[in-house]
């Protein structure tokens, strides 16, 4: 017992070590004006129309989601887009939608990208499956997720998209020095993580580099980032309590409901249960309790990253990007109903898991 221990805070400690980073990174990014400037500069390129500055958001929110990872679309990302959408006087709602779906179904391509990612490199790594051989195997799929989800986008809110505006104010005033540095560590930061440096060891001297240079320049900001303290106690226990019943018999259960193979029938068994159970309970304990049934091939175990990462947008617990960008929305004096929210969320996260699932076997 002491062993399995052992390893388990060997494996979670430097999950843990990155989501601290990297919030400290996305947090003084924003507190910077980066996004505001960002998003408000997209606002301009778009020249009056709203469908290019709703393809910008999505550029955006794609950028955002695979570098900085999905819960920083849905905290920073997603109030800085409504505001930029009411202040051209262009409907709220798709740009909130953008940044909710994006953050979830853009979350495939790097590690980095979401914590589910990052609990799958060591299995991955036990198959011989590096950051570069990650990277290529989510290649497709990623992008099939993505284009779909734009595809449901269009079709839902087409016609509030074909609206025009005249130029928007400019961002609000920020330290131009430190959303420099800003921006030039987030650009360093992408092919630390593409070429394979552990994200811990990336993120952290980032961090630290930020906090540098916002403690030089605008001191007063560091009382305003916010840590994820109460994420960070949920991911230890979530380890425990899901080690604990996987040992008492739940992974053989498990494992006839997930079935076996790696032909495109099986896969899609894998990512649709994987999408099931994270609307279900949460994709974070979903991973962990269908990781083990799964660790036998580098394709099932993309498939399951597929489901439980591209599949958790209809209920509003499925996760915790989601309820991270509920708040912003309610915060924003945006009323989204949760029911529209399911019946939509439901059209993509089919389509997404699906386009996805399909472009792995066909790749794979």
């Amino acid at each position: 017992m002491v062993v399995d221990l052992g390893q388990l805070v060997e494996r979670v400690t430097p999950i843990l070590v990155f989501l601290v980073a990297i919030t400290v990174v996305a947090e003084i990014c924003d507190l910077a004006g980066l996004f505001d400037a960002l998003a408000h500069r997209a606002a301009r390129a778009a020249r009056g129309r709203v469908v290019l500055l709703w393809l910008l958001i999505v550029g955006l929110a794609v950028a955002c989601t695979v570098l900085l990872s999905l819960d920083t679309t849905a905290v920073l990302l997603t109030p800085v887009a409504i505001t930029v959408a009411r202040q051209v006087r262009a409907p709220a709602l798709p740009f909130a939608m953008t940044t909710l779906w994006l953050a979830n179904t853009a979350s495939l391509l790097l590690p980095v990208s979401n914590l589910t990612n990052l609990l799958a490199l060591h299995p991955f790594a036990e198959l011989h499956v590096g950051t570069l051989d990650y990277i290529r195997l989510m290649a497709w799929p990623a992008l099939a997720a993505i284009l779909a989800t734009v595809a449901v986008l269009w079709l839902l809110h087409h016609r509030d998209l074909r609206l025009t505006y005249s130029t928007p104010p400019p961002a609000s005033p920020h330290d131009r020095l430190l959303m420099q540095i800003s921006g030039g560590v987030c650009l360093l930061l992408a092919p630390a993580f593409v070429v394979g440096i552990q994200p811990a060891l990336a993120a952290l001297p980032a961090a630290v580099v930020l906090l540098a240079a916002t403690y030089w320049r605008a001191p007063e900001l560091l009382r305003r980032i916010r840590l994820p303290w109460l994420t960070v106690i949920g991911i230890c226990v979530l380890f425990v309590v899901v080690d604990a019943a996987l040992r008492l018999g739940l992974e053989q259960w498990l494992r006839t409901v997930v079935g076996h193979g790696s032909g495109v029938v099986a896969l899609l068994r894998v990512s649709g249960v994987g999408a099931l159970t994270s609307n279900a309970i949460n994709n974070l304990p979903a991973y962990l309790a269908l990781e083990p049934t799964v660790t036998d091939s580098a394709t099932r175990l993309a498939a399951l990253l597929v489901g439980v990462n591209a599949g958790p947008i209809v209920t509003m617990w499925g996760s915790v990007a989601t309820l991270l960008w509920a708040s912003r929305c309610r915060s924003a004096d945006l009323s989204v109903e949760p029911g529209r929210i399911a019946r939509t969320g439901l059209l993509c996260a089919v389509l997404a898991v699906s386009a996805a699932t399909l472009a792995l076997a066909a790749t794979s």
